[in-house]
């Protein structure tokens, strides 16, 4: 088998699809993994992730499932990955679109059955029409059946069918499947723990995002639109090879940043303004995630100064508790200490005799901090692996990559003090779990609010 990432065009004759750079033996040790857990009488399914149409014909760029891609590095639509454990011919077997030079010609190079096996390591491979009448065969004295349950109504149905298939063959001694498992408990927990490949494409994401949001916070000024601020992001993420984002990028000045998922991105920069960007860029399929808060006009005010002060020192408070053997939610509960006692401090909670374990315990911070403090990131922004094991927090482990994201939202309506109306503050950063100190990923973007002044002052006076 050849790397994935050695596939040429002087190979093929054709530019090709680029696939993520896992090497063959990283791919093939994680199929070999899987197929020890599944068990021989165990069958895995893993469907490409369907193709999106935004208007009539029109396609959005296709982006593969995540979990066939961390298995198989597989690009392409409109295939099925199956590994099916001591199967006569090889235990993995990819179905997938065979060549077509007609349909190359308008949608560009196709890898076939042929490049299945010789650069994706297949043991077989057979062209994706034929996995209705090869499935029930493969599936034949299985007892289980491991695919994404329940996330796809066609592919439901489909696994349904073929199990029916398989029941017609009693009466030849052959069983059917009786069980039908999830696979995210077989890939997500694998998926958490980070591999040093996975984590030099983090890092090369999270860092091709903090250069963005540094050329961003340069470009900002009082009178400019929220989209060119966008547009600068977009425009810097894909010049360092980043095309995609890992979700729509949040620019919100004034007022709107106190709207979590503001996305219109719509407005106006006024001066005073602090804006709000939430922005991160996909690399290879892999997300980066990243907010910082500024003020338009390069100079924070004392009062935004105190809030942004506030939700530094509750971020740097939770990052510190990003360390093995710490549970999940330490970093929440660190960040909640601190946001509620600033509260206090800036007479937007009236503790009214409680205690500050009391005011948390009563949630007397949500109208201000509504949100968790952190997710796991990975392959997806919001990425895959429980955050309780049996009923409890679970605990951190070297390789875990997640978000440490504090805020505080002043709404313009808010039972507040008047000064304070209107502000919304959010810093976030892409935190990895080590042996010893947390790495952060992201570092590379000043939030010091001194260093975000100088770096403003630097694009103004140049």
């Amino acid at each position: 088998m050849k790397d994935a990432q050695t596939h040429t065009q002087a190979q093929t004759g054709a530019a090709g699809p680029a696939p993520l750079p896992y090497s063959a033996a990283e791919l093939k040790r994680r199929r070999r993994d899987l197929l020890k857990a599944l068990g021989d009488d165990a069958v895995l399914l893993l469907p490409a992730a369907p193709e999106v149409i935004r208007n009539r014909d029109v396609h959005h760029p296709y982006r593969q499932s995540s979990d066939l891609t961390w298995l198989t590095a597989f690009p392409e639509p409109e295939a099925v990955a199956v590994l099916a454990p001591k199967r006569k011919g090889g235990a993995f077997v990819l179905f997938c679109r065979p060549h077509d030079p007609e349909r190359e010609i308008w949608d560009g190079y196709r890898y076939g059955v042929e490049g299945a096996v010789e650069h994706f390591g297949a043991d077989e491979a057979f062209p994706i029409g034929e996995l209705d009448e090869r499935m029930p065969e493969i599936l034949s004295n299985r007892r289980r059946v491991v695919y994404p349950l329940g996330l796809d109504d066609n592919v439901d149905r489909r696994v349904i069918g073929w199990l029916r298939a398989v029941r017609g063959l009693a009466r030849k001694g052959i069983s059917a499947p009786t069980e039908l498992v999830s696979s995210d408990q077989y890939l997500h927990e694998r998926r958490l723990i980070k591999s040093r490949s996975e984590l030099k494409l983090m890092r090369r994401a999270a860092a091709i995002s903090a250069s963005a949001h540094r050329r961003l916070m340069q470009t900002a000024e009082p009178g400019c639109a929220e989209q060119r601020l966008e547009a600068s992001f977009l425009s810097a993420c894909a010049e360092q090879g980043a095309r995609f984002q890992a979700y729509p990028p949040i620019v919100g000045s004034g007022a709107q940043a106190c709207v979590l998922h503001y996305v219109e991105n719509v407005g106006v920069l006024a001066d005073g303004d602090l804006v709000l960007v939430d922005a991160g860029c996909e690399l290879d399929g892999y997300a980066s995630d990243i907010t910082r808060t500024f003020p338009a006009n390069g100079r924070f005010t004392d009062v935004q100064r105190r809030l942004y002060d506030l939700v530094l020192a509750a971020q740097l408070a939770a990052i510190e508790k990003v360390r093995p053997g710490n549970h999940w939610n330490q970093p929440h509960k660190a960040a909640l200490k601190v946001l509620t006692q600033g509260l206090v401090d800036l007479g937007l909670i009236k503790p009214e005799g409680a205690d500050l374990k009391q005011l948390i315990k009563d949630e007397r911070y949500k109208p201000f901090f509504m949100h968790k403090t952190g997710h796991w990131l990975g392959m997806d922004v919001h990425d895959v692996g429980q955050y309780k094991q049996d009923g409890r927090w679970r605990r951190f482990e070297p390789g875990m990559v997640l978000t440490v994201e504090p805020g505080l939202y002043i709404a313009p309506d808010a039972e507040a003090p008047a000064e304070y109306r209107g502000i919304g503050i959010r810093i976030e950063d892409d935190v990895l779990v080590t042996e010893g100190d947390p790495e952060v990923l992201s570092a590379g973007v000043p939030k010091d609010p001194e260093a975000i002044e100088a770096l403003m002052a630097s694009a103004r006076s140049g």
